[in-house]
C-alpha cells in the first residue's frame, strides 16, 4: 500500500522568480536605450553605464559593510535602478552628479528601508528629484537630437517641447500656435525631440510594455490607468480651453509620461497589490502629473506625481484588497 504524503501549499508554481522578472524588465528597457543612443549620442551609453555601476556599487557596499548581510546585487534590481536614473537625467550630465544620484537612489531611496520589497518609493526618482533640486541647471539642460557636445561646456542645448509650451503659454500664445514651432506627434512619438536620455523614445517604450505584458511581468491595470487619465483630464482642459490648455496628445507624447507608466509606476514594492489598487494609483499620478504641468510651477510632474501616489500605496492597499480565495460574498441582511 503506498503511502499518500501530502505537502503544504504552494502546490503549483508559476516558474516565475524575482531574478527572472528583474531581468525581464531590463531587457524591455533595451530598445529604448537604443533608440537613445542613436538620438544622443554615445554620451546617453555613458550616462546610463555610469548610473548602473554606481547604483550595483553602492548596494553592495552598504550590504556588506553597513548592514552585514546578505548581498543581494545578482538580483537584477539595482541594474534597473540604473538604467531607470540614467534615462532620467541628460545625455551630457557631468559623471560625479549621477554618482551622486546613485548614492540617494540606493542609500536612501532603497536601503534605508530595508532593501528590495521594502523601499515605499521608487529609488530612482527618489534620486532624480534630489538632483532636481540640488542641481538645477545641470538637469535642465537639455541636449538637442543629432548634437554630440564633447563636454558640458559645449552644450546646444534645446528647451524640452513642455518647457516651450509653458512658457509660451505665459506670454499669451496659444497652444495651436506654439505647436507648429514644435516637432511633431511622430518626432515626439520617436524621440526626435530634447528631453532626458531614456524618456523620449516613446515608440520603444511601448515596445518594452507590450513585451512585460506578454511576459505577464507586468498587468495593464496601472499604465493604462495613467495614460488613460492623462488623456482624459487634458482633454478635458482642452475642451474647457484651448486657448489655454495643450490638446491631450501632446501630453501623452511629451515629457516622461509614458516612461513612467511603463517602468516606473508599475514597480514592485512601490505599487498597489491589486489590480484595484493599481487603477486608483495609476489615476492619481495622471490627474497629479496634468495639475503639475498646467498650474504648477514645473513643466513636468510625473516624478513627482509618482513619489507622492508611492505615499499612498498602503492607505490604498489597506482599503482595496483582493477577494481572498474561498471568501463568500457578503449577504444583505
Amino acid at each position: 500500500m503506498s503511502t499518500l504524503t501530502i505537502s503544504p501549499s504552494p502546490h503549483v508554481h508559476s516558474g516565475d522568480s524575482v531574478k527572472k522578472n528583474m531581468y525581464g524588465v531590463v531587457i524591455a528597457m533595451i530598445p529604448a536605450l537604443l533608440f537613445s543612443v542613436y538620438n544622443f549620442g554615445i554620451g546617453t551609453l555613458s550616462v546610463v553605464i555610469t548610473s548602473v555601476l554606481a547604483c550595483v556599487f553602492f548596494e553592495y557596499v552598504i550590504q556588506k559593510y553597513l548592514l552585514k548581510g546578505e548581498v543581494t546585487i545578482t538580483d537584477g534590481s539595482a541594474i534597473i535602478t540604473g538604467i531607470l536614473l540614467g534615462f532620467n537625467l541628460p545625455s551630457v550630465i557631468p559623471l560625479w552628479i549621477i554618482v551622486i544620484g546613485a548614492l540617494v537612489s540606493i542609500g536612501i531611496g532603497k536601503m534605508s528601508f530595508g532593501g528590495l520589497g521594502n523601499n515605499p518609493f521608487n529609488p530612482a526618482l527618489v534620486g532624480r528629484v534630489f538632483l532636481l533640486i540640488s542641481f538645477p541647471v545641470q538637469m535642465t539642460s537639455w541636449v538637442k537630437p543629432g548634437v554630440l557636445p564633447m563636454s558640458f561646456a559645449d552644450i546646444t542645448s534645446g528647451a524640452t517641447p513642455l518647457g516651450l509650451m509653458k512658457e509660451a503659454i505665459k506670454t499669451g500664445q496659444t497652444p495651436a500656435q506654439i505647436l507648429e514651432t514644435l516637432p511633431s506627434y511622430s518626432d515626439m512619438l520617436w524621440g526626435f525631440t530634447s528631453g532626458s536620455a531614456g524618456e523620449m523614445a516613446g515608440a520603444a517604450i511601448l515596445l518594452g510594455l507590450v513585451f512585460m505584458l506578454v511576459r505577464k511581468i507586468i498587468t495593464w491595470h496601472i499604465p493604462v490607468a495613467v495614460l488613460g487619465s492623462v488623456y482624459i483630464f487634458s482633454a478635458l482642459l482642452h475642451l474647457a480651453d484651448a486657448a489655454i490648455y495643450a490638446p491631450p496628445t501632446f501630453h501623452l507624447l511629451s515629457g516622461g509620461v509614458l516612461l513612467g507608466a511603463v517602468f516606473m509606476a508599475t514597480d514592485y514594492s512601490s505599487s498597489p497589490m491589486s489590480n484595484k489598487g493599481g487603477i486608483i494609483f495609476g489615476i492619481g499620478i495622471g490627474v497629479i502629473t496634468v495639475a503639475i504641468r498646467v498650474f504648477g510651477a514645473y513643466p513636468e510632474g510625473i516624478s513627482f506625481a509618482i513619489l507622492i501616489m508611492n505615499a499612498f500605496v498602503p492607505l490604498i492597499d489597506k482599503y482595496v484588497k483582493p477577494k481572498r480565495f474561498g471568501e463568500k460574498p457578503a449577504v444583505a441582511k
